[in-house]
């Protein structure tokens, strides 16, 4: 058995196909954040098609894995850098588990291009092919196992012409138009379809002098003043108890200086690293200190419920919930706040615990027990303003934060602590992400991290302003408000739900009444 792996392997390498089928995998990762040469992916994508064009499943699916694990293996490489640093594992361990990730993660395109291969016979059925297939198999990658939906193609768009589509169809509308595109590209140059292959270059070319699609959005007049507050607080030292007050009082003494003149104050995910009924006294404290300087605060902080022996990653309100009001409104468990509900395996739960917990350091992290909030929460009310928040990689889910949007949302915020993954790109992919939020649901975007990227987002004008990284600073801001609701904050992803679903009953009668037909491609393509 042993035997046949090694010669398996062997022949592998010596496969110049499949070391292209990696390599183009991991180019994809330099059509995201922070390098977004966005091209890259469609080049990526249509080398990926002519490897897995094959008449048998089973050489589509091996190119297909290379590439998807070429994909995730460079791509969220910075995984890597917080089970190395704070895992507590061997080297040839950590990089054995990330290995493992990556492979698990390659399934999913695999699937994708196996499918298109084993159901269909001509160019066109293929094109439909891929793009049901990667419709299935990216909603399963971001719901099977809790779900990682992380570096999507659409999100390689963010800064692309085609960003204007995202409030109209959604990235994940986005990613299976970049499905569409490369794959129709491919087949039209396979068929020597020379000139429908210039016009659709030159139609892709001239998305760069479309204006923004924005239909019914605009401006309302309504403009705020917010103060954003990065601690940079290093990761080693957030859980140690003797640098609790330390860490409070740091956030605390950043913002006294600077509370005149601002809506809102915004600290990042656990920014008070002590349990929230614990801290009261410091709470009750800021709370009147927000009230008195005629604004509010929201921040991150860890509520341990003694009596439920239940833990909520949890934002809180302090300060004024209306404009009217004079006095602050915090109280202990009081309604004005949001509890996690998409939590982070092994960072914030972990499953099987009596199993893991005990074999290394990394599946007993501090704050590793939480509980699940309910799935949809009441916006935040801070000082008149509804804010619609999302807590660390929540943000990548797009249709939780769709699903806590209101037409009264003012804001999108949302808080992390990316301490975790060091001067790797990890950061700059989660920024990435919340601006396609915000470019979806078209409401500006406050983010608010630990030591970056700490910033805000215009979606109409799509100018962002942040502090640098690694970096105790703050930045204080002047957001225009939106009116209006989105084609997508409104509808979602139900759309391109029902033509995937024409796309399958298509591609069924192709298998099972091929006559019909070829009829139809006769007469018709």
């Amino acid at each position: 058995m042993l035997k046949t792996l090694v010669s398996n392997l062997s022949n592998l390498a010596k496969d110049k196909f499949a070391w292209l089928a990696l390599i183009s995998g991991c180019a994809l990762t330099f059509a995201y954040s922070p390098f977004g040469f966005w091209p890259i992916a469609f080049v990526s994508l249509i080398i990926a098609t002519w490897l897995t064009d094959k008449p048998s499943p089973k050489l589509a699916a091996k190119y297909g894995f290379l590439f998807g694990f070429g994909w995730f293996a460079l791509g969220i490489s910075w995984v890597h850098v917080s089970i190395a640093e704070f895992g507590g594992l061997p080297l040839p361990v950590s990089v054995l588990l990330m290995a493992l990730l990556c492979a698990y993660l390659a399934i999913y395109p695999t699937l994708a291009f196996a499918f298109a291969s084993y159901f269909t016979r001509t160019p066109w059925q293929r094109v439909l092919a891929l793009v049901a297939g990667f419709a299935i198999t990216e909603w399963l990658r971001g719901h099977m196992l809790t779900g990682f939906p992380w570096l999507s193609f659409g999100y390689t768009l963010t800064d692309s012409p085609l960003s204007s589509l995202a409030p109209w169809i959604g990235e994940f509308g986005l990613t299976l138009l970049v499905i569409l595109a490369t794959t129709s590209l491919y087949y039209l140059l396979k068929q020597r379809a020379i000139y429908l292959t210039i016009v659709s270059f030159a139609g892709i070319a001239g998305l760069y002098s479309v204006p923004v699609i924005q239909g019914p959005l605009k401006y309302s007049g309504d403009e705020i003043t917010t103060l954003l507050v990065q601690g940079n607080i290093k990761q080693s030292l957030r859980w140690e108890p003797e640098q609790f007050w330390p860490t409070m009082s740091k956030y605390r003494d950043m913002t006294r200086p600077n509370w005149q003149g601002v809506d809102l104050v915004v600290w990042p995910e656990a920014a008070i690293p002590e349990f929230e009924d614990i801290a009261y006294p410091f709470l009750e404290g800021l709370d009147k200190a927000a009230a008195f300087n005629g604004t509010a605060l929201i921040t991150g902080i860890p509520d341990y419920q003694f009596d439920t022996r239940t833990a909520y990653n949890t934002l809180i309100t302090l300060g004024k919930k209306e404009k009217e009001d004079s006095e602050g409104q915090y109280h202990y468990l009081h309604k004005n706040r949001y509890q996690k509900h998409q939590l982070l395996p092994i960072g914030e739960f972990v499953p099987f615990e009596d199993l893991l917990r005990p074999i290394a350091p990394l599946f007993n992290l501090a704050m590793s027990s939480f509980t699940r909030g309910d799935a949809v929460q009441p916006n935040l009310l801070a000082n008149g303003l509804h804010v619609l928040p999302a807590i660390c990689y929540e943000i990548a889910f797009s249709e939780l934060v769709r699903g806590n949007f209101t037409s009264e949302s003012d804001i999108l915020f949302t808080v992390s602590n990316d301490a975790w993954f060091g001067d790797s790109h990890g950061p700059h992919q989660h920024m990435q992400i919340a601006r396609m939020r915000a470019l979806e649901l078209q409401r500006p975007l406050i983010r608010v991290t630990n030591n970056g990227i700490t910033g805000v987002y215009d979606p109409l004008s799509k100018v962002q302003h942040a502090i640098p990284q690694f970096e105790a600073n703050i930045l204080k801001s002047d957001v225009k408000l939106i009116s209006g609701v989105s084609w997508y904050a409104e509808h979602g992803n139900r759309p391109i739900w029902f033509i995937v679903a024409f796309i399958m009953l298509i591609l069924t009668a192709a298998k099972v009444k091929p006559i019909v037909l070829k009829r139809f491609e006769r007469n018709f393509l």
